[in-house]
C-alpha cells in the first residue's frame, strides 16, 4: 500500500469514525441511562450519564441504517441472534434497548438525514473491505432459520436448564429463594389439590408435556390419568419415564390433538397446564367447548394459562417477536375475556388465582441456568438458538415482572343442578 494511498485510508477511516459516532449520538439522545458503544474500528462512544451498564459492540455497520429508518426492536433482537452485535455486562439493563426503540419518535427529516448519513458508512465499510478484508458479514450466521425450532429443539436441551422433572411451565414458590426444583413439586401438588383429586378418579391432562403432572398424580394421587401432547419428542420421553416409575395400566400418554379425543370418554377431571396459549383466540370457543364435552357433570377443569394486560393479539414488537421465533400460533387475551369465553362454554368458575410473580422468578431461575450452562446448550443446539431463548425468556421475565404479562390458573365446574363438590374453603390446598 503507498503512502498516498495510506494517507487516503486513513483520512476515510477518521471520517466514518467521526460520523458514526456523531449519528450514534443523535440517536440515543433522548436515551436516559449510560452503556457503552464498540463499533466494528474498535473506537468507544459512551452514552448517557453515569457508570455504564452494559457494552454494545456494534459488528456490522449495515445496521445503523436499520435501526435509523425504521427503528424496529426485533430488528436488534434478530442481529444479537446473528451475531451482528455482542452484548457484555447487564444484559437485563441492556433489554432496556427494547422499550427505547419503541417509543422513540424521530422528525422525518431528521430520520432521513442520518439514514443517508449512515448508508453513506455501509459503502465506505464496502469500500475498505474490497481492499483489506471480507466484509464482516461473512463471518456471520445466515439468521433466518425456520421459526418452528422452538418443537424442534432436543430433550437433552430442556434437560439442561429445566428442574428435574422437566417442567416446562410457571412454578409455584413459597419464598422466593426456594429452589426451582422444589417450587416445581410444590405446582404439582397445588394443582392435584386444587382439582381435588380422589383415588379411582380419571384425569384428562391436555397438553401433558414430559409427562410430569401425569406421573405425579397418578403415583401420589391414585388416579388413572390420559396425557395427550403433540411433540414427538415429549411423548417418546413420556412414555419412558411410565415405565420407569412403574405407572404402565394407570397413566397412558398419547401423541393426539385435542381435537381428535374420543367423546365417548368421559373424565372427572381436567388439566390444561400452559397449552391454551396455543390453541389460538378464534378457536378458544371450539377448545373450551370441547373440554366441557369431555368432563363429567360436576367435574372439575383447571386451566392454567398465561395472558395479556390488553384484549386480542395485536401487532406489537412483542407479538411479531414471539410469533416469528418462539410459538409462531400463539396467542393470548385478557384473563377477563378468557373466563368469559369460559362462562360461553357452560362453565361455572369458582377459583381465579394470579401468579405472576411465579413466573417471574421461574424465568428469572431458567435464565441463570440457560447461562451458567451457557457453552453445554451451545454444544447441543448451536449459537444462534442459545441466543434466542436467552433473550426470549429474559425479556419474558422482565414482561412479568412490569406486569404488561401475567399468568392464571381458573378452577371451573361443569355445571350440574346441584351444589359443586368443591370445600366450602381454601384450606385444603395448604395441607
Amino acid at each position: 500500500m503507498t503512502t498516498k494511498t495510506n494517507q487516503n485510508w486513513q483520512l476515510l477511516h477518521s471520517t466514518e469514525t467521526n460520523l458514526t459516532h456523531s449519528i450514534l449520538q443523535q440517536l440515543f439522545k433522548q436515551y436516559k441511562n449510560a452503556f457503552t458503544i464498540k463499533l466494528w474500528d474498535n473506537s468507544l462512544i459512551e452514552i448517557g450519564l453515569g457508570v455504564p451498564a452494559f457494552k454494545l459492540s456494534i459488528l456490522n455497520p449495515g445496521l445503523l441504517y436499520d435501526l435509523i429508518l425504521i427503528h424496529d426492536p426485533v430488528r436488534l433482537a434478530e442481529a444479537y441472534f446473528d451475531g451482528e452485535i455482542e452484548v457484555e455486562g447487564d444484559f437485563n439493563a441492556a433489554m432496556g434497548l427494547r422499550y427505547y426503540f419503541e417509543r422513540l419518535q424521530l422528525p422525518l427529516k431528521v430520520k432521513l438525514g442520518l439514514a443517508l448519513r449512515a448508508l453513506t458508512i455501509t459503502k465506505f465499510k464496502l469500500f475498505r473491505s474490497s481492499i483489506i478484508n471480507k466484509s464482516i458479514n461473512s463471518q456471520l450466521q445466515n439468521g433466518k432459520e425456520s421459526i418452528a425450532f422452538h418443537y424442534d429443539v432436543s430433550n437433552e436441551f430442556y434437560q439442561i436448564w429445566l428442574d428435574q422433572k422437566m417442567l416446562y411451565s410457571c412454578a409455584y414458590f413459597e419464598t422466593p429463594d426456594q429452589s426451582l426444583d422444589q417450587a416445581q413439586i410444590n405446582k404439582l401438588n397445588h394443582i392435584c389439590r386444587k382439582l381435588r383429586l380422589r383415588p379411582g378418579e380419571s384425569l384428562l391432562d391436555v397438553g401433558c408435556g414430559w409427562g410430569a403432572l401425569a406421573c405425579w398424580a397418578a403415583k401420589h394421587f391414585g388416579v388413572t390419568v390420559h396425557g395427550i401432547t403433540l411433540s414427538q419428542n415429549q411423548y417418546e420421553y413420556a412414555n419412558e419415564e411410565i415405565r420407569r416409575q412403574g405407572l404402565e395400566g394407570q397413566v397412558v400418554i398419547e401423541l393426539l390433538d385435542y381435537r381428535n379425543l374420543s367423546n365417548s370418554k368421559k373424565y372427572d377431571k381436567i388439566s390444561s397446564i400452559g397449552m391454551f396459549e396455543h390453541v389460538g383466540l378464534k378457536k378458544l370457543p371450539e377448545y373450551f367447548s370441547i373440554i366441557h364435552e369431555l368432563l363429567k357433570p360436576g367435574g372439575l377443569f383447571l386451566n392454567h394459562g398465561i395472558t395479556s394486560d390488553e384484549p386480542g393479539w395485536d401487532h406489537s414488537v412483542a407479538t411479531r417477536f414471539i410469533n416469528r421465533h418462539i410459538f409462531p400460533d400463539g396467542e393470548l387475551d385478557t384473563v377477563s375475556n378468557v373466563q368469559g369465553l369460559m362462562e360461553d362454554a357452560k362453565f361455572e368458575i369458582f377459583d381465579v388465582e394470579g401468579m405472576r410473580p411465579h413466573y417471574a422468578l421461574t424465568l428469572r431461575h431458567w435464565v441463570s441456568r440457560l447461562e451458567s450452562r451457557s457453552q453445554e446448550v451451545i454444544s447441543v443446539v448451536g449459537e444462534r438458538t442459545y441466543r434466542i431463548w436467552r433473550l426470549y425468556m429474559t425479556g419474558c421475565a422482565i414482561q412479568f415482572e412490569l406486569g404488561s404479562t401475567g399468568i392464571y390458573q381458573i378452577l371451573a365446574v361443569r355445571k350440574e343442578p346441584s351444589l359443586p363438590k368443591i370445600p366450602l374453603t381454601r384450606q385444603d390446598l395448604y395441607i
